[in-house]
């Protein structure tokens, strides 16, 4: 049985000038399968040999065979390039002459041409290679890390309550609380992120793009120093600022706002009155 969007263990069954034909398996010649010359990718075949070659169909709908290795196949996720669009889909980039469509239905958000996705490779019920952006049920679980380390990961969508769902190292299912970011993403992103839980229930990362609160704090302090120095030693924000103005201004939380302010007064580097914050020069 031949496996499509997968490699194949097949035998050439014969020459033709425009490439080889592999046996399919099924006693019929007629159902060979045409490894044509321009997918040889370099290598010098004979009758009877056996080769190894990735099965899909060709712009036709025939199946055609190639040696050269897709980025992507049948079952795997693959941070793949839209490289075109039409009314019922989009399509992708997967290394070989014809591209995958990503059928409108399962776009689970709006997708760009030019941009890349995480994308899940499966055969639709014509027998062609397509793929989804619905890659929550292909992530998993228990993953390989402990709290504290750093990884990389690929936004794929939003929960209702506005947290991040990434797919960490595009694999394991991780989220991103609403109350751990304040700039905006976008599905399709990479983001360095830090682990901060493991929920017990389903071995989940729980993320944050925040360094320590230690490397945070002092981090913090640098950017609202850097920010008097740039507005000539004052700013209008105290620890009495409200958290959207904190927020939109410095990208931080209002604890993690005072707390700063707090560890630069100690340090007799700022003072700050109801009007707001002095650097003491």
């Amino acid at each position: 049985m031949i496996n499509i969007g997968k490699f194949n263990k097949m035998k050439v069954a014969r020459e033709v000038d425009f490439g080889l034909f592999l046996d399919a398996g099924t006693g019929n010649m007629s159902d060979d399968i045409l490894l044509p010359n321009g997918n040889l990718n370099g290598m010098e075949l004979n009758e009877q040999d056996e080769v190894n070659a990735f099965i899909y169909r060709d712009s036709k709908d025939r199946l055609v065979a190639t040696l050269r290795a897709p980025l992507a196949q049948v079952g795997e996720m693959a941070y793949l390039k839209v490289v075109g669009e039409a009314d019922f889909g989009s399509f992708i980039d997967i290394g070989l002459e014809r591209d995958v469509l990503v059928p409108k239905k399962e776009e689970n958000y709006m997708i760009t041409v030019g941009a890349s996705y995480l994308f899940y490779i499966y055969v639709d019920k014509t027998d062609r290679l397509a793929a989804t952006t619905f890659i929550d049920r292909y992530l998993e679980d228990d993953a390989p890390y402990s709290i504290g380390d750093e990884v990389s990961a690929t936004v794929y969508g939003f929960q209702t309550n506005g947290s991040i769902m990434v797919a960490v190292d595009d694999k394991y299912r991780g989220v991103v609380l609403k109350n751990e970011y304040f700039e905006r993403v976008v599905p399709g992103e990479k983001l360095n992120l830090r682990v901060k839980k493991i929920y017990d229930e389903d071995g989940k990362l729980g993320l944050t793009p925040r360094k320590s609160p230690k490397e945070e704090r002092t981090q913090l302090q640098d950017d609202i120093l850097d920010y008097l120095k740039e507005h000539n030693g004052f700013m209008e924000y105290n620890d009495k600022s409200s958290p959207e103005d904190i927020k939109a201004v410095f990208h931080e939380s209002k604890n993690y706002f005072k707390n700063a302010l707090g560890g630069l007064m100690k340090k007799q580097l700022i003072k700050q009155d109801e009007t707001g914050t002095y650097l003491i020069k």
